[in-house]
């Protein structure tokens, strides 16, 4: 009998689960970080990448010979970029020069075609996201391609409860605060619904810029943490997700980032320095006999030229 060839898309999920040794409080709780840089893009967002398209197309919203048009920061362009290349839909991404160059470059080596919106300084802002939505609409709408609407879609949360039944297992049900930076909302929000799906004693930190503390009942502001922030409150986010929300700046997120690699081995971007530095405040109010788990959602490697003009 014939079966399916595997693909790259086979390598998604199931990543490995390390535990921080070096920036980690004397008498704080254990941190363990998800790499998700594992993943075939590096990225943690090849997971919602491919629960999106999948979902439509068993329920015919793509079909063969269809299209794809999404806005994205970065990641989760670059994740339906090679999901597309592999399914063979063309695809038309709507970004921004406030993003990392080598995410961009990314998406075009992997055949996504891009229209790039200027932005106020390199910076992350309300109004940039908004426009890239309103780009991103107007041309599913003049082209009838399958608009992924990654704010709306709830499609990936699938993905995330994958990802939270992948943490419980390797932890063996030891965990007792999960740490994740808001973007559109939807990792937070599904491994959240899925951990406390198995035990609901478990605490959910949310963490946002704190240039831009929407979530807190902040002003909307400017930062520089690609992936989060949006810059208003998302619609996939719900009040009661998590416990607490952590505000991180974009200086602390990349000073951390940087002293991961330095000190862990770990080269990732700046959400992932905003979870540690998160994880870093819960891990000692919880103290030593508590488990936290954060993700790093990407590998550095998508930032090299960010990084290089703050290494001295």
């Amino acid at each position: 009998m014939m079966t399916s060839q595997p693909t790259i898309l086979d390598a998604i999920g199931n990543t490995r689960l390390l535990a921080l040794r070096n920036v980690v409080p004397a008498k704080g709780a254990r941190i363990l970080v998800k790499l998700e840089s594992e993943n075939p893009t590096g990225s943690m967002k090849d997971r919602m990448a491919l629960a999106m398209i999948e979902a439509a197309e068993t329920d015919g919203r793509l079909v063969p010979g269809g299209s794809v048009v999404e806005y994205t920061g970065g990641s989760t362009g670059v994740s339906l970029s090679l999901v597309c290349a592999v399914k063979g839909y063309p695809l038309h991404i709507v970004t921004s020069d406030a993003f990392s160059r080598e995410k961009l470059d990314h998406m075009k080596i992997l055949g996504a075609r891009l229209q790039v919106l200027p932005s106020d300084g390199g910076r992350m802002t309300e109004k940039l996201t908004r426009d890239m939505i309103e780009a991103a609409r107007v041309i599913a709408q003049e082209t009838g391609s399958f608009w992924t609407d990654q704010m709306n879609n709830r499609d990936q949360l699938a993905a995330y409860h994958r990802l939270a039944d992948e943490i419980w297992t390797q932890t063996g049900g030891r965990i007792d605060a999960f740490v994740q930076s808001v973007g559109t909302a939807a990792s937070l929000r599904g491994t959240a619904e899925r951990l406390r799906h198995h035990h609901d004693r478990i605490a959910i930190v949310a963490v946002e810029p704190s240039e831009s503390a929407v979530l807190s009942g902040g002003p909307s502001g400017a930062h520089k943490i690609d992936g989060i922030g949006a810059g208003y409150v998302v619609p996939l986010w719900k009040d009661d997700v998590a416990d607490s929300i952590e505000g991180v700046s974009t200086d602390e997120a990349t000073a951390m980032a940087l002293r991961l690699a330095r000190d862990e081995g770990l080269f990732a971007g700046t959400s992932t320095g905003a979870n540690v530095i998160a994880a870093l405040r819960v891990a000692e109010r919880l103290g030593p006999d508590a488990t936290i788990v954060t993700l790093m959602c990407d590998t550095g490697m998508k930032y090299l030229k960010t990084y290089g003009a703050k290494i001295v």
